[in-house]
């Protein structure tokens, strides 16, 4: 099959198109022709050397996919838990209240979040991670969701304990994850305020549902966030940035509220003022995804599919892709997100 490659850790001309070996799907995997691939940041990090594959996974980069289930591997509908494999039946028994279980079967058109391995002809996915292509989705569309879907999800939901009624600050209103987390927040009826880099796209995040869209080259976040708060704040800030926005945003935080950072793009290390956290109640939080149990991701896609998936039918909820790619020109594609003109997702069209 056709697949990029790394060639060395560098920039977008390291990216190279190869012969790789068709996979085959093992215990509780699926085989999916890849008809087209998100490109995300984590991504870029892998090519440049700085986030490696966890082990045992192929060093092709690419953490989404959509496409066609074309062979199914044995026990699908199986995870492992411990060491263990459990079985989907035992697993819902045991646990009769999580939300239900979808799993592929043979010729399905499915988006899946896999751990590498999208920016390829085909691609083994865990078939627990899958998801059915929404009805009226292109597989562009549809190829899209996964990464941030399950990313804005496990954090704002999750971690973030965002509930109807609150507010939450979006920083990078206009990235993928940006797009998502505007949307989902809106559709359950909360405030939703964000920032950006020009005024055209905070134009875009407010009309995606966005309140305020803050330009954070000529405004202050958080003074603006106080100002439209009335001095109250926020009650969940998604953060992506880190360094010195820390300090601004535990200030502009509500009394219990919840700090979510999923990148340090500012920076890994911040200096805070913890009268102010411990005054406050206030929870700083984290995490990443790739890594993570299947299990774990696959508890996020039963939540996605039940959740969220009916607002996407809708059209409640809608996928936002700034521009597409041949496979071939996949360098070009992250040569496009590092210059940070886009405005929602970049996706790799595949065939």
């Amino acid at each position: 099959m056709r697949a990029i490659e790394i060639s060395a850790p560098g920039g977008p001309e390291v990216l190279r198109l190869a012969e790789r070996r068709r996979p085959r799907p093992g215990l509780g995997e699926v085989l999916i022709r890849v008809a087209a691939a998100g490109v995300n940041r984590p991504d870029l990090l892998q090519r440049q050397g700085r986030y490696p594959p966890p082990p045992g996974v192929t060093d092709i980069p690419g953490l989404e996919i959509a496409g066609r289930v074309v062979e199914i591997g044995p026990a699908a509908g199986a995870v492992r838990e411990g060491g263990a494999t459990r079985h989907l039946p035992d697993i819902e028994r045991d646990d009769p209240g999580r939300e239900t279980a979808w799993t592929p079967a043979l010729g399905d058109r499915v988006c899946a979040l896999v751990s590498g391995g999208g920016y390829a002809e085909y691609c083994v996915a865990p078939a627990l991670q899958c998801l059915p292509v929404p009805a009226g989705l292109t597989d562009i569309e549809a190829a899209s969701l996964p990464e941030t879907y399950f990313t804005v999800w496990s954090n704002v939901f999750d971690r973030g304990r965002l509930q109807p009624g609150e507010s939450i600050l979006v920083q990078g209103g206009a990235s993928g994850i940006g797009v998502a987390a505007i949307q989902f927040a809106t559709a359950f009826g909360c405030r939703v305020f964000t920032t950006a880099g020009t005024a055209e796209k905070c134009a875009a995040c407010e009309r995606l549902g966005a309140e305020r869209a803050i330009d954070y080259r000529r405004e202050d976040f958080a003074a603006v966030v106080r100002e439209r708060t009335a001095g109250r704040g926020v009650d969940v800030i998604l953060d992506m940035v880190g360094g010195d926005y820390l300090p601004r945003e535990t200030a502009v935080l509500a009394e219990d509220g919840r700090l979510v950072l999923i990148n340090a793009m500012g920076g890994a290390k911040a200096t805070l003022d913890l009268l102010d956290v411990m005054i406050k109640r206030l929870t700083i939080t984290g995490s990443t995804l790739r890594a993570r149990p299947v299990a774990v991701k696959a508890a996020i896609a039963r939540a996605l599919h039940d959740r969220i998936w009916p607002l996407v039918g809708s059209q409640a909820i809608r996928p936002v892709v700034d521009r597409t790619f041949p496979l071939e020109q996949a360098g070009q594609a992250h040569a496009a997100m590092e210059r940070g003109e886009h405005m929602g997702k970049i996706v790799l069209q595949v065939v």
